[in-house]
């Protein structure tokens, strides 16, 4: 999907879990605006503390971004939805999010 119509679901459904994910993501990994992206991610996590990926590319941005300490917890947090049981997937993200927390000063 297009960045616009992630948007619209958002504008549709501002606590909708996959138009924010989806919105974030995309707006990430088209280089646009991070805080924006930042915002999306952290209302995805919001809704769904145990989607593993959403604390990823939310740590990755954050990163980004220069917020190492937040970057950490939200990938510590992730780290534990994955391992928890509870989460459905996500486990194969571990080592790569451990990796990029090694890269967080």
């Amino acid at each position: 999907m297009d960045i616009e119509t992630f948007r619209q679901m958002v504008a549709k459904n501002p606590k909708g879990f996959l138009g924010r994910y989806g919105l974030g993501k995309k707006i990430y990994e088209d280089g646009g605006n991070l805080e924006e992206a930042a915002e999306n991610l952290r209302v995805a996590v919001e809704l769904d503390p145990i989607h593993v990926s959403s604390h990823w590319i939310l740590g990755q941005v954050l990163g980004k971004l220069g917020k190492h300490e937040e970057a950490k917890t939200v990938l510590t947090a992730g780290i534990a939805a994955a391992t928890s049981g509870r989460s459905n997937g996500g486990g194969d993200l571990v080592p790569e999010i451990q990796a990029f927390m090694q890269t967080l000063k």
